[in-house]
């Protein structure tokens, strides 16, 4: 037996469902404004979403035999975050499909909460883009089918500063508003749920190196080309929602920093010299993958303990 006797000691208020719960309330105002932007059908795939994973979650433990984890809204919350990154002209069987491989082939098959090795929401994201890209990349708005911010900027053309950021323009449904977004990254916040080194060092580097390549590649870049990266497009919602995920994130303050500098580097990679506008998904689980490697770089040295010869930090 291990007895811990030193004291006093420190509990934590926090719960997977508390941390949970807050999440699914800051990512409201954006679905919510989507709802608002898209209509009724955008409300269906939300509800489509969040069914299929609690669903998915329930059925795999009743038919493994497993605790029933669904009430710490874990599910929930990844199908509010699979929801953000559909288009709203999805058919019903995407956000189904996307439900499913999210909780299941990701989450579950790994263990469940807290083994998953990369974002259940955004592995389900890359997944339906690489499956159904053509009904992924529809972005009808009012019976008009047109280029996205992102597209737009990266053929050279201008966007409206007001419309990015208050969301007037097509895209997915919880990924159009920058400001309600920042509204629910600042409830996170304010909250403490999250910190703000992983959403502003990613956010810096993408533009940093958005900047770098396209001088490199002798392209102008202008500070409404930058502001148009930052409001258009997923930076926003992953910065603030997906890449601060607890599982799949560093746990250390400098693991957190290098982690945002590599995600914005490949996000400014995706976006500049990719084939499509858009490079967020995949920024983030790469991102992800390299997690384990991170932490185990920028791992801090226990207190009064002598490194080895040969040792890294």
């Amino acid at each position: 037996m291990y007895n811990v006797s030193v004291s006093p000691h420190v509990r934590e208020k926090s719960t997977t469902k508390t941390v949970m719960r807050d999440v699914a309330v800051a990512v409201l105002p954006t679905l919510a404004f989507g709802v608002y932007r898209f209509g009724l059908n955008a409300l269906f795939i939300i509800l489509i979403c969040v069914a299929a994973c609690v669903l998915s979650e329930l059925l795999f433990e009743l038919i493994s035999k497993k605790p029933i984890t669904i009430f710490d809204y874990s599910a929930m919350v990844t199908g509010l975050i699979l929801a953000m990154n559909l288009p709203p002209t999805a058919v019903w069987w995407i956000p189904v499909i996307g439900g499913v491989f999210a909780i299941i082939a990701v989450k579950m098959l790994f263990g469940g909460l807290g083994q998953n090795f990369m974002n259940p929401a955004l592995a389900a994201r890359c997944f339906l883009l690489i499956s159904f890209t053509s009904r992924m990349n529809d972005f009808t708005v009012d019976g008009v089918s047109g280029a996205t911010p992102l597209a737009l900027l990266k053929a050279g053309e201008s966007t409206d500063f007001l419309t990015l950021f208050l969301g007037f323009h097509g895209g997915c449904i919880g990924e159009v508003s920058a400001l309600a977004i920042l509204i629910g990254g600042l409830y996170l916040i304010v909250r403490k749920v999250i910190s703000v080194r992983i959403p502003l060092t990613y956010i810096l580097s993408t533009l940093v190196f958005i900047s770098v390549i396209n001088v490199v590649t002798g392209n102008e870049v202008t500070i409404s080309y930058l502001a148009g990266h930052i409001l258009s497009g997923g930076l926003l919602a992953g910065a603030f929602f997906m890449a601060t995920d607890y599982v799949t994130s560093p746990i250390t303050s400098k693991g957190q920093i290098v982690y945002g500098i590599i995600i914005g580097f490949m996000t400014a990679l995706f976006r500049t010299l990719g084939s499509t506008a858009e490079g967020v998904s995949y920024a983030i689980i790469i991102g992800n993958l390299l997690v384990p490697i991170i932490e185990k770089i920028t791992i801090p040295r226990p207190f009064g303990c002598e490194r080895a010869k040969g040792d890294s930090e």
